[in-house]
């Protein structure tokens, strides 16, 4: 029974974080920037939330869905892009500390920054089939994922204050 009532709290949480990330990628923040349908957006700080708090496939699906909906929504052009790029996203994170800002999910971001900023380089090089794709995919992706640095840094930091993570361990 115990273990019935895991997988379903694993993928209600899934599946809550899918509908955060959408949302908080295509209408919570949502900044339309350069001239390809790039935006900037807090979403990656949720995928990065979610990462330390689910198993990694679990944490995976919740920033693939959450992404891609939200680019089906805003920019469809780049939703295959993004449901591979946000699963990749959460990789360097981890969900087995005791807490959400261990000494590894601090800098987690910063590799993540450069997993997305890679990835979208390659898609929009694929999609606009230009190699000037480096300047607005690397300059983009590093506000973007500044800002979702910050939101997951302080997102951690008050949960972690409330042993959040403790608790929903319990």
């Amino acid at each position: 029974m115990t273990r019935k009532r895991s997988k379903t709290y694993t993928l209600t949480l899934t599946g809550i974080f899918a509908a955060l990330i959408t949302i908080f990628t295509a209408y919570i923040g949502h900044v339309p920037v350069g001239i390809n349908g790039g935006y900037i957006h807090f979403g990656d700080g949720l995928i990065y939330l979610a990462a330390t708090l689910l198993p990694m496939p679990y944490a995976m699906l919740a920033g693939a869905i959450g992404g891609g909906l939200a680019d089906l929504l805003t920019a469809p052009a780049w939703t295959v892009a993004t449901v591979i790029i946000k699963s990749l996203i959460v990789i360097p994170f981890t969900n087995k500390a005791t807490t959400i800002l261990s000494k590894r999910n601090i800098a987690a971001p910063i590799i993540s920054y450069f997993i997305s900023a890679t990835g979208y380089y390659l898609a929009e090089a694929l999609l606009f089939g230009t190699k000037a794709a480096i300047i607005t995919s690397f300059s983009g992706s590093l506000v973007q994922s500044s800002g979702s640095m910050v939101f997951f840094l302080m997102l951690g930091t008050t949960l972690d204050k409330f042993g959040f993570k403790a608790r929903s361990e319990a």
